[in-house]
């Protein structure tokens, strides 16, 4: 039965090749959405490694934070920057789990070991149903099974929906997204070290804006992950 199953799955791949998201080049056995290479050319920050780093900076004098990282950065044009676009828009939701993974995986033995919950930046439920999923939700189940913490989706919520930030001014962003977030079950999350996870940060208002809300506990810290620096 098992070499049956290897057999029909090997014919399929013949004439429906799965590709990397990335590079489009077909993928082989054990390579799960991207390829080995782009997963090693990956343009790692490797900011883990320093408190003080570009992304952490972002948030100095404007709310308290532990720690801040990105995985990886992209600039425009690049095929990583198509990757993410096919992550955010086009479905491609699972590559957010593959990265968040690895993500996670690279944070085991850093200052992030310390963090007790894993948090995603959440949707309004009109844009979650019109989107179909939640992109940080995806980062999050990767980075909460590498680091073996739970995940929430349900004690941290967006009560306002917003317009895009694509094309705002950092102020703009700001005010976009002041006082829109709100948290519905202050027991699962007060006294905790939250891990905030984003796709993509670029002026950081919108994680600011998250944290700021947290802060509001009693006792609760807040460490910060996106998958992407712009």
């Amino acid at each position: 039965m098992r070499n049956i199953t290897r057999f029909l799955t090997d014919f399929f791949n013949l004439f429906f090749p799965d590709l990397c998201v990335v590079c489009n080049s077909q993928l082989i056995n054990q390579e799960d959405l991207i390829c080995t290479k782009c997963l090693y050319d990956l343009p790692k920050t490797n900011y883990h490694k320093e408190i003080d780093n570009p992304v952490s900076r972002l948030f100095w004098g404007r709310t308290k934070i532990e720690f801040a990282t990105a995985y990886f950065s992209f600039s425009k044009g690049s095929n990583y920057q198509y990757m993410m676009h096919k992550f955010k828009y086009h479905g491609k939701k699972e590559i957010g789990f593959v990265l968040g993974k690895s993500f996670g995986n690279q944070l085991r033995n850093s200052v992030f070991e310390d963090v007790d919950i894993v948090i995603p930046v959440p949707l309004h439920k009109f844009k979650l149903k019109k989107r179909g999923y939640n992109q940080s939700d995806w980062i999050g189940k990767g980075l909460a099974e590498a680091l073996k913490i739970p995940l929430d989706t349900k004690s941290f919520i967006r009560s306002v929906v917003t317009e895009s930030q694509t094309r705002k001014s950092r102020f703009d962003r700001w005010k976009n997204v002041e006082n829109i977030f709100k948290v519905t079950n202050e027991e699962n999350l007060k006294g905790k070290h939250i891990l905030l996870v984003d796709d993509v940060v670029t002026t950081g208002s919108t994680l600011e804006a998250c944290t700021n809300s947290l802060l509001e506990l009693e006792n609760t810290k807040v460490s910060i992950a996106t998958l992407a620096v712009a």
